[in-house]
């Protein structure tokens, strides 16, 4: 019983890392690299050096994020034994009466995806919403 609690705690964490690492590709790297750029540019009219400084620093970035994502995916699957969140019924458990299709369940990285980008949606409104502010000037 304690194998397996230490299991599923460890693949909850292994989870919310992905979550993290995938959240990260929508806000906090984009975010990052304008806010380096613009502490390296010294006007409001920069030339090409920070916008490629923008450009080459996102994708590399990105691609260490998604690097990261498969190595911690690997890591759920050693730990769980799948890559999928829901595990399907072993063909020995199932009854000859089963012939419904077996429906595909959702991979872990799918789901990590779908998540991050639902959060990255719902930070932006909130953003948006609570935080912005007006963008017309007060008279």
């Amino acid at each position: 019983m304690a194998r397996t609690w230490g299991r599923n705690v460890a693949a909850t964490a292994v989870f919310f890392a992905m979550l993290l690492a995938a959240f990260a590709l929508w806000t906090l790297i984009p975010l990052g690299w304008v806010y380096i750029a613009s502490k390296l540019s010294h006007s409001q009219f920069p030339s090409m050096g920070p916008y490629m400084i923008v450009i080459v620093g996102i994708i590399v970035t990105v691609l260490i994020d998604a690097w990261l994502i498969g190595r911690l995916n690997g890591l759920y699957v050693r730990v769980t034994g799948s890559n999928r969140l829901v595990h399907n019924r072993p063909g020995w458990l199932k009854s000859l009466r089963d012939t419904a299709p077996v429906r595909d369940s959702v991979t872990v990285v799918e789901a990590v995806m779908m998540s991050s980008v639902l959060l990255a949606a719902l930070a932006l409104l909130l953003w948006f919403f609570l935080l912005a502010g007006s963008p017309l000037p007060n008279q």
